[in-house]
């Protein structure tokens, strides 16, 4: 299938992208092809964030997007409060000590999941073909070197690698210009940029995981528009991550934590991280009495200004998380993400109406450089190497006080630098206390397995394994005497264990891939760097509601 614009993901970025070739296209009375893939069953089923919107990017796209109806952004911020957290209290930060890019004033909460199904709504409107279901499994090359475009994933394979009844080969999509907007550590996106060495002049992309949770609470305990972020316990002080918690819609919230993926003991899991936060004295009255309605989780981008990669290559971008945008210390992305989106396509279609194909896009990368992204980016770029090397008491503190620095015109004249990966920064298990985590009391705090549950997660279990092992032995040999194998314990979803004999002899490395919500975490903290994430049949994977 030839288009002029291929696009693989839709999320904010790739949509705003698809929305904003078609409304330039109406403007210029130009014929333009464009065709968005998207992996998730249906759109927004793979889309989770927190979400506080920045409504830049929708006043940019969509100016009318307040007098719209149906538009799920309705929610503003009415309330902001910072906590610090300890074993058994907690202080809130005056507002006047935060610097005012803090400020949710004048944003949005809103479930981005909801925002991608109205913006494909609105693409579609405009003649977009929107393709769920459907997972982009391999980049496609000219002679040139040059991408041509994607093949999606055959459907209906076995395990054994042969087909089975209702077998479907994967497709081509053929573009003068493939976009490319996975999201976090999107596995082409990763190809790309390995293939091209796009990050040949940037630091190691650095990231976290986000696990939430959408509760309905008791209506006399609803404060509609209330933001309220913290940190500290449970977490130690050398350990970076927070919490949120958004009032929003009717008597929901949705409650998140964070754990930035550079933590260095290997028995620490940020899924009961998270369950033990709700149960700190300051959280838990919000949450007795209520009931949990979804669960998912989401690696985040957290590299910022230092560690975006080259945007471009010959027939092709990267726009959104796919080379990450997200402002760490605000706890936001959606808007830069939209607008990288938008960027691209301007770039994309005044090549397409010169007559080009499958060069590079020199354009889109001048108008990052000169675009209020960077900007939004640069300002904040310190923030995250202070809180990773002096730890949450210092260092965020000195983060605050180089965006204080930053809001006078006076911050710091030189760029910290992230140094390694996230994989490389765990220690061996004997270096380290293992953690005790409290069992679940089902009421506020629940197990992984119940969590998946309510994440409707599904994959065809006779498929071949999307979660790849480049070593089957490393795991037993290396990753468990070294690191005590963290996956069974970074992994959200109970995807991988280490399992026995009944006498704890003959350990064995078990995949529960049906269990995947997608996250993307094994396949940037495993230590070893053996597991690659790769895209199972389409339409597989967990299916958020309200995330």
């Amino acid at each position: 299938m030839e288009y002029d614009v291929v696009i693989v993901g839709a999320g904010p970025a790739g949509l705003s992208a698809a929305i904003r070739l078609k409304q330039l296209a109406a403007e210029q009375d130009f014929e333009l092809s464009v065709c968005v893939l998207e992996k998730g069953a249906e759109v927004g089923a793979h889309i989770l964030s927190g979400a506080v919107i920045d409504p830049i990017g929708l006043d940019a796209l969509l100016p009318d997007w307040r007098e719209d109806e149906t538009c799920p952004v309705k929610t503003e911020v009415k309330a902001d409060h910072f906590m610090v957290l300890g074993p058994s209290g907690s202080i809130r930060l005056p507002n006047i000590m935060m610097p005012p890019l803090m400020n949710n004033h004048g944003n949005y909460i809103a479930s981005l999941g909801n925002v991608a199904k109205w913006l494909a709504e609105k693409a579609e409107a405009l003649g977009v073909e929107i393709y769920p279901g459907f997972a982009a499994a391999e980049v496609l090359y000219n002679d040139d070197g040059s991408v041509k475009g994607v093949a999606t994933g055959d459907m209906g394979i076995g395990k054994n690698g042969e087909p089975k009844d209702g077998y479907m080969p994967g497709m081509e999509l053929h573009g003068k210009y493939t976009f490319f907007a996975e999201g976090v550590r999107g596995s082409l996106s990763k190809h790309l940029i390995n293939n091209f060495k796009l990050d040949a002049d940037s630091e190691p992309q650095k990231f976290g995981i986000g696990i939430k949770e959408v509760w309905e609470i008791d209506p006399a305990k609803h404060k509609k528009g209330l933001v309220q972020h913290s940190f500290g316990w449970p977490l130690d002080m050398s350990t970076g991550g927070g919490s949120f918690l958004y009032h929003f819609d009717d008597n929901l919230v949705a409650v998140g934590f964070v754990v930035h993926l550079n933590y260095s003991n290997p028995y620490l899991s940020p899924f009961d991280e998270f369950q033990r936060f709700k149960t700190h004295p300051s959280i838990r009255p919000t949450f007795e009495g209520g009931k949990r309605l979804s669960y998912g989780a989401r690696a985040i981008t957290e590299g910022g200004y230092q560690s975006v990669p080259k945007l471009t290559f010959p027939g092709g971008v990267l726009v959104g998380c796919s080379a990450g945008f997200v402002n760490v210390p605000r706890i936001k992305g959606s808007h830069n993400a939209m607008a990288t989106g938008m960027m691209a396509a301007e770039a994309a279609f005044e090549a397409v109406r010169d007559g080009r194909a499958n060069d590079e896009l020199a354009a889109y990368q001048t108008a990052y450089e000169g675009s209020h992204v960077k900007k939004d980016l640069k300002r904040v770029r310190n923030v995250k190497p202070l809180w990773s090397r002096f730890g949450t008491l210092i260092g965020v503190g000195l983060g605050g006080i180089d965006m204080w620095m930053n809001n006078l015109g006076i911050g710091l004249p030189f760029t910290l630098k992230h140094k390694k990966t996230d994989a490389a920064s765990l220690k061996p298990a004997a270096k380290c206390k293992p953690i005790d985590y409290p069992k679940p009391d089902g009421v506020i705090s629940f197990d992984k397995l119940s969590s998946v549950f309510l994440s409707s997660t599904n994959h065809e279990e006779d498929q071949p394994a999307h979660l790849t092992l480049k070593d089957p032995s490393i795991p037993i040999e290396t990753n468990l005497p070294t690191w005590a194998e963290p996956a069974q314990r970074f992994c959200p979803a109970g995807v991988y264990e280490v399992v026995t004999n009944d006498d704890g002899t003959n350990p064995r490395f078990q995949i529960n891939a049906q269990n995947c919500v997608h996250c993307k975490t094994c396949d940037i903290k495993d230590p070893s760097q053996n597991i690659n994430w790769v895209v199972p049949e389409g339409g597989g994977g967990p299916i958020y509601v309200n995330m």
